[in-house]
């Protein structure tokens, strides 16, 4: 009986359940889909990343410090609310009088990608007014005008514009990438109060599952800077850069995609950006335009497999896959490659074209290597076969590497030379002297293939570090410590006699102020510490059989974690008096540890 009024009990509470339920979606209140004044006439997409609104850290600049025209500026360092009211009081007020546009500069602690939220209180005057905004990567850029001197641009995302902000209300705007924003009153005898000023950061609301901590806090700071760089550019595809290019570039993505792997696991921008490459790029076209990109694409799907282990989505690429193949291996002759479309590595190498040869010979063999173990899962022996034997005919050609790094570091990598004699003969020449903050990953493999590990923890303590050395919370297009010698940190108003090193530097595409100060494909050193320092590398696709091998270095302890299908394996090594190792590593359930 007791049993039976429970069993009963029980079916009411899941149709009164089910009835609440009926009734909220009757009502939308059920809070999924859109609200039922919308028909299904509406192709509503769900943004995958959320907002936080962000205070300023710091006042940078004032155009005015007598208080005059700007009032009671540090009322804006408040934590806010993003409500106007009816209070009126602790708010800052620009004055525009005599000719005068005050204006302030903000220092919102960390790039961010996103935009800025206006709160303004109730002057007299209760007309709209303009106000002029400029959002920057580095003080100098926010402090900039549009021109052909610095190199300031509204190139893809508007980072310099003018809008109309109400009386006593709310103005959203902007999207792009910022540190610092600059607000000007534009209007002339105007009073402009302001309550408040937030950066609105826009981000994947995800776990950092993967970690990296040493005994140097510089390399931990590293880490996590590549992470976060990384981190920011997972937007609603995968871009390069959240202030230029904001576009899906598969080559950068190389990179971006093996420190997703370490820090963040599976997510869904990946195979989403992927699959936009493939699906705008009909062979025989190159992705991007840019034949090594194809390429990276085949290698990026090589080593999400390795990592994830998922043959589902690895089925969905088979047919393209296949074809580029076959495209790749027409583009040979004599057994050396003689691709077409734009032959590029990284810009700091293309006025190289004999080391540009030589690395494209190199990528061709890795490709084709990793297209073979691609075709032997997706069951395609022969074509399998066929990428094997063109693979193994062309390492009977060994190209000159020229001097460059980048040809250097893929030649090592593809096994057409002795990883020693590219470092020591390249790569480890001049110390990190043109490094690239791209091909810098690479370097820093064929480093390790080497055996080279003290040389490439200096390389990353110097040329990464040099970076967070000028202000940097995210790492750069590119970089060269040279530019240091004379320069000030992005983040201070730069001296007299001092270099300004986002504006007086870059080339290419990135000259100046157009240089993007977070560029995912700067990543490198996060997945390469965890993977030669912590000593994680993947033996069985989807993580189902791992090693550990560490190489502390001149590090005393190293400790993380690294993200698999199965779980967070936990990894930490102790260097012992004697100079052995003492490690423990607890690894989830279905993960096999080989050491």
């Amino acid at each position: 009986m007791k049993n039976y009024l429970a069993f009963l009990l029980l079916f009411l509470c899941v149709l009164a359940a089910r009835a609440v339920a009926q009734e909220l979606s009757s009502s939308g209140l059920s809070g999924s889909g859109l609200p039922p004044i919308f028909d299904n006439s509406y192709d509503a997409q769900r943004d995958s990343r959320v907002r936080q609104y962000l205070s300023p850290k710091r006042i940078v600049w004032m155009s005015d410090r007598s208080g005059a025209s700007v009032v009671d500026a540090s009322n804006l360092l408040r934590k806010g609310t993003g409500q106007a009211d009816l209070v009126h009081r602790n708010f800052a007020k620009l004055i525009s009088k005599d000719g005068e546009t005050p204006g302030i500069l903000f220092d919102f602690g960390k790039e961010i990608q996103g935009g800025i939220q206006i709160v303004t209180d109730q002057p007299a005057n209760q007309k709209p007014i303009r106000i002029r905004i400029r959002l920057g990567e580095s003080v100098s850029e926010a402090m900039s005008d549009i021109d052909t001197i610095q190199g300031a641009t509204n190139d893809h995302a508007m980072r310099d514009f003018t809008i109309q902000v109400p009386w006593l209300g709310v103005m959203q705007v902007g999207n792009s990438g910022f540190r610092f924003a600059r607000i000007d009153l534009v209007d002339a005898d105007r009073e402009l109060q302001l309550k408040e000023v937030r950066a609105i950061f826009e981000y994947r609301d995800i776990p950092y599952l993967g970690s990296f901590n040493s005994s140097d806090e510089r390399l931990n700071t590293i880490w996590n800077t590549g992470a976060y760089t990384v981190h920011l550019n997972m937007q609603e595809y995968l871009w390069d850069g959240i202030k230029r290019d904001r576009l899906v570039w598969v080559g950068d993505m190389h990179p971006e995609v093996m420190t997703i792997n370490t820090v963040f696991g599976k997510n869904e921008v990946v195979a989403k950006s992927l699959d936009q490459a493939r699906d705008i790029t009909p062979l025989p076209g190159w992705m991007n335009g840019i034949s090594a990109y194809s390429m990276w694409w085949v290698l990026i799907h090589r080593d999400l497999y390795k990592n994830q282990g998922d043959l589902q989505y690895l089925r969905k690429q088979q047919k393209y896959l296949v074809a580029l193949l076959d495209q790749l291996m027409e583009k040979t002759k004599d057994n050396k490659e003689n691709l077409d479309g734009t032959r590029f590595l990284d810009w700091p190498s293309s006025e190289n074209p004999k080391g540009i040869h030589a690395g494209l010979h190199a990528m061709m063999i890795m490709t084709l290597e990793a297209g073979a173990e691609l075709c032997q899962i997706l069951d395609e022996p022969a074509q399998a076969t066929r990428c094997k034997t063109m693979a193994t005919q062309m390492k009977m050609y060994v190209p000159d590497a020229n001097g460059s790094k980048q040809a250097a570091a893929l030649m090592a990598l593809a096994g057409l030379m002795p990883a020693e004699k590219a470092n020591t003969d390249v790569i480890a020449v001049g110390d990190c002297e043109r490094f690239s903050t791209f091909y810098g990953y690479y370097m820093l493999q064929a480093k390790a293939k080497a055996k080279d590990y003290t040389g490439a923890l200096n390389c990353i303590r110097s040329y990464w570090g040099g970076m967070l050395d000028m202000g940097a919370t995210t790492f750069w297009e590119d970089f060269d410590l040279a530019w240091t010698k004379n320069a000030a940190p992005i983040d201070e108003l730069v001296p007299d006699g001092k270099d300004d090193i986002h504006g007086d530097f870059g080339a290419y595409c990135y000259k100046k102020l157009r240089h993007s100060l977070c560029h995912g494909w700067a990543s490198g050193p996060t997945s390469w510490l965890s993977e030669h320092v912590l000593g994680m590398s993947i033996v069985e696709a989807g993580c189902k059989t791992i090693r550990i091998e560490p190489n502390l270095g001149d590090l005393q302890w190293v400790e993380g974690t690294y993200p698999t299908p199965m779980g967070v394996v936990k990894i930490r090594h102790e260097k012992q008096a004697d100079g052995t190792v003492k490690s423990k590593i607890d690894a989830p359930k279905g993960v096999k540890v080989l050491r």
